[in-house]
């Protein structure tokens, strides 16, 4: 499997070139183009986060029951994968390590990647986020998406993060959720412009975007007209 990615960082769409019977599994609709010898199916994937379970699962995490899963016929194809929003496109190489995605940033995996939904617990509500996460693990190569460019910081120690900007972390990090200022209050109805933040401890990576989607849906939508029963 070779990715390449291009117009980047505020369009950016994953060029996927594979092999004879070498498949990938995607998110469902994420399919621009691909060519005459890659065959597409719906799967609940077999394994670890797959079957009728995982799917619901993932449903629960507020993505697809089923996944896509394209496949190489001939010698070599390629296919095009986009997010719905727009933004960038990151790929991650796993080798044994687990990577914890917020849903709507998977976009694409290979076939050793396991896909599975981890609870993340009442701190994670409490930061207006989903409860649920992706986790990504095994071997292979992962591809996520953010809306606006997406960006890696590296912790060692501790390194505060607003939870409107999370895309993914290294689960080598533990995470806990807090106040932006010195008021409960302020934070939790982002007076000052500040709502609540995620203090990330120990040695990993956090991988954020650039633009907050929650905040950007709350700004257009002040600004639609009503909508008519």
């Amino acid at each position: 499997m070779d990715i390449k990615l291009r117009s980047q960082p505020d369009s950016a769409i994953a060029h996927i070139t594979l092999a004879k019977q070498e498949n990938i599994y995607a998110q469902a609709g994420c399919m621009v183009a691909m060519s005459a010898d890659i065959e597409a199916d719906t799967t609940l994937r077999r394994g670890k986060g797959g079957g009728i379970w995982g799917g619901i699962k993932r449903m629960v995490a507020g993505e697809s029951l089923f996944l896509s899963r394209f496949t190489c016929t001939s010698e070599e194809g390629e296919i095009f994968l986009a997010p719905k929003l727009i933004g960038d496109v990151m790929a991650y190489e796993l080798s044994g390590n687990e990577l914890v995605v917020q849903a709507a940033s998977y976009l694409a995996s290979s076939e050793n990647v396991d896909l599975d939904v981890g609870f993340q617990g009442l701190k994670s509500f409490f930061s207006g986020e989903s409860i649920f996460w992706l986790s990504l693990s095994g071997y292979g190569t992962a591809i996520i998406t953010s809306f606006g460019g997406i960006y890696a910081i590296p912790v060692d120690g501790e390194y505060i993060v607003d939870t409107g900007h999370i895309v993914a972390f290294e689960k080598s990090l533990d995470f806990k959720v807090t106040k932006a200022g010195s008021s409960w209050i302020g934070s939790l109805l982002g007076i000052g412009g500040e709502g609540l933040v995620c203090r990330f401890e120990g040695r990993g990576k956090v991988y954020c975007q650039t633009h907050n989607n929650g905040e950007f849906g709350h700004l257009v939508g002040s600004q639609l007209p009503p909508r008519r029963e």
